[in-house]
């Protein structure tokens, strides 16, 4: 139904509740777009998000699994058909702690199934400011364009000028042209060249990014070089007095339960992951580095860098980290690639994002650089060209080892050695990627098709063709379900079931203890419930890192139900949870997911780490999915049963 902006804005403020249900249809083949109105019901079973997101793909079935199954395996996923949907969270740009969250959701280029990926920063509250809940972008532009979205009208400019910039330069230069008030979201070159885990960076220097599963990709395919968005309509609050109140006091007791974080970030926990035996190292195969991990932990390098905290739209913890990077000398034999200066260097130094955990983990011990300088200009890199850092350190470390292997070789890469721990290695091999240039062409495929085509697919980590994230499942064993079950491939935040085994404890979800991190009993437990409840935070809009604070599920289930007056209890907010889940797991079988790929690779599976914090320990997979699927209520071949389907209101036909 096509609605004027006035019906359902008003209807949102007079009922008082923090979403407009309405989102923006963005046809690009006729730079065209119609408003979209969405009834209270869809919001109430699947919030917002990314279960909104996943809601209306499984509506565009026309009802039907059978059609969604014949929808997704004719459509390839950077085809103009294909659809990039940019939702809010139900509680995005609400007073709520961390409520700054946007999912970009997708068919991943990189794996053929769903993808979610998620954004902090402000362009979110933003978006949502503009008096609509998202966008859908179907079709392709004919030339490159720039989408302005201003108070809830779109507008198209072009934006051929942009094309082969970087991220960040493009965020700059399109912020000049519109106005600084502006935020904006942007692809690089990697985008541009269709890298199916290139990524989209959100609010310029300060790099934000929707980095895993290629959106970036899909935008580029689309031929959308960036999107900006400005609003001041705030969304409403059905209890605004006693929620403010409320809020006050938590924000307190999160800020002081999540102080380290707020000091060093994630890349804070570096040492303490090494000592855990959950550092990967050297393409996960080795089992300690203790000095390499003192060297590339913020512990270290904040001290010789650190410029000011940064802090998402709505966040008392403010994790990020602005820090000044060295430039980069120009290397007259490098592969071609649009770089640009940040805003705001000075003399030697670049201005901009500190990295987070996984990236120092990625670029540092998985490659076996302690150069703390490499991974910042690394992760740098990787923010201009518009690459996940997770996957392009994943296959930067293959490729490493594919070279000390002699499966690649001097004649493939024009000369350069792909030495561990080569700062001038992983800068290039990044930039080779994002150009797909030389070895790069082959290295921009991913770990999983690379390692295909070399023969080498025992030292290829990944799960479904998403490069692992840098938790290691020989360390948290729970680790090892979640891996092979997570709906977008091997994903840690689908699950942060580590977080039981030493940083936190959930009484409500039936942990008030401490789990033990090494065993493989009631593991498949672990996952069902921290999956079920991890699930409600994309769609809500809300960080992951409130675990960091033990914010457990009564506070969530209070805050929802004082924004929206809807009765949320515990059981009710991981019944949603479990829905989302599931309705994302249908997507996955329609795309021909199934048991047969809920598995780990090999070298997680049965090579132990040698010695460390995790030494000896395999994670048991088979029992462990076998207790899982038993409590999912899905049958042998990983397919939701009807009767769970009918239990969750998702029936063939009726989601």
């Amino acid at each position: 139904m096509i609605i004027s902006a006035r019906s359902v804005v008003g209807y949102a403020m007079k009922t008082g509740l923090p979403f407009w249900q309405r989102y923006m249809e963005i046809d690009l083949d006729r730079a065209m777009t119609h408003e979209r109105e969405l009834p209270v019901g869809l919001y109430e079973r699947f919030y917002a998000g990314s279960g909104l997101a996943a809601a209306l793909l499984s509506d565009w079935s026309a009802g039907s699994m059978e059609g969604l199954a014949e929808l997704l395996r004719t459509t390839d996923p950077l085809a103009p058909e294909s659809r990039l949907i940019f939702f809010t969270g139900l509680l995005t740009g609400t007073v709520i702690p961390t409520a700054c969250k946007l999912s970009v959701c997708f068919r991943s280029p990189l794996t053929g199934l769903w993808c979610e990926s998620t954004a902090g920063g402000h362009f979110a509250a933003r978006l949502k400011f503009c008096g609509i809940d998202g966008f859908v972008l179907s079709g392709a532009a004919r030339e490159p364009v720039c989408l302005v979205i201003d108070a809830g009208h779109v507008s198209f400019l072009p934006a051929l000028h942009l094309w082969g910039r970087t991220g960040i330069e493009t965020s700059d230069l399109v912020k000049r042209e519109i106005g600084d008030d502006f935020i904006v979201c942007a692809i690089g070159p990697a985008g541009e060249n269709l890298v199916p885990f290139a990524s989209i960076t959100f609010d310029g220097a300060i790099a934000r990014a929707a980095g895993r599963g290629g959106g970036g990709a899909v935008m580029g395919s689309k031929r959308v070089k960036a999107i900006a968005v400005r609003g001041s309509r705030r969304p409403a609050l059905k209890d605004p007095d006693r929620l403010r109140q409320m809020v006050a006091r938590d924000n307190a007791a999160i800020r002081k339960a999540a102080a380290t974080l707020g000091q060093y970030s994630t890349a804070g926990g570096v040492e303490r992951h090494e000592h855990l035996g959950n550092l990967p190292i050297k393409n996960w195969s080795l089992g300690s580095w203790p000095e390499g991990a003192a060297r590339t932990a913020a512990q270290h390098f904040l001290p010789r860098s650190f410029v000011r905290n940064y802090a998402c739209f709505a966040c008392p913890i403010g994790c990020g980290k602005i820090v000044r990077i060295a430039r980069r000398e120009h290397n007259p034999n490098a592969a071609p690639s649009p770089l640009s200066p940040l805003p705001k260097g000075e003399g030697n130094y670049h201005i901009g994002h500190a990295p987070e955990y996984e990236a120092c983990a990625g670029f540092g011990a998985n490659c076996l650089s302690d150069n703390y300088e490499i991974v910042f200009q690394a992760n740098l890199l990787c923010d201009e060209l518009g690459l996940d850092t997770i996957s392009t350190s994943n296959v930067v470390a293959f490729a490493m080892e594919a070279f000390e292997k002699g499966k690649i070789t001097i004649a493939d890469t024009d000369g350069l050695q792909l030495r561990w721990g080569s700062g001038d290695t992983i800068l290039e091999l990044i930039r080779r990627i994002a150009t797909r240039h030389g070895i790069g062409t082959l290295l921009s495929q991913g770990v999983r098709k690379a390692a295909r085509a070399l023969g080498l697919e025992d030292c290829a980590v990944h799960v479904k063709g998403l490069e692992m994230a840098y938790h290691d499942p020989r360390a948290y064993t729970d680790m090892a379900v979640n891996y092979a079950t997570a709906n977008r491939g091997a994903c840690h935040l689908e699950s942060l079931g580590y977080f039981l085994g030493g940083r936190t404890t959930l009484p409500a979800l039936g942990y008030p203890q401490y789990v033990d991190r090494h065993s493989n009993i009631g593991k498949g437990k672990v996952t069902f419930d921290m999956q079920n409840y991890v699930s409600v935070f994309n769609p809500l809009g809300i960080c992951k890192f409130l675990l960091f604070a033990g914010v457990d599920v009564p506070k969530i289930a209070e805050w929802v139900t004082l924004a929206t007056g809807w009765e949320t209890s515990v059981e009710s907010l991981l019944l949603t949870g479990e829905r989302l889940f599931n309705l994302k797991r249908l997507i996955n079988v329609a795309c021909g997911a199934g048991r047969k790929d809920d598995t780990l690779p090999q070298r997680t599976l049965r090579e132990p780490r040698p010695d460390g914090g995790a030494a000896g320990v395999l994670p048991d997979l088979e029992p462990m999915l076998n207790e899982y699927y038993a409590l999912r209520g899905w049958d042998a071949d990983g397919v939701p049963t009807r009767e769970r389907l009918a239990k969750l209101g998702l029936e063939t036909g009726n989601h």
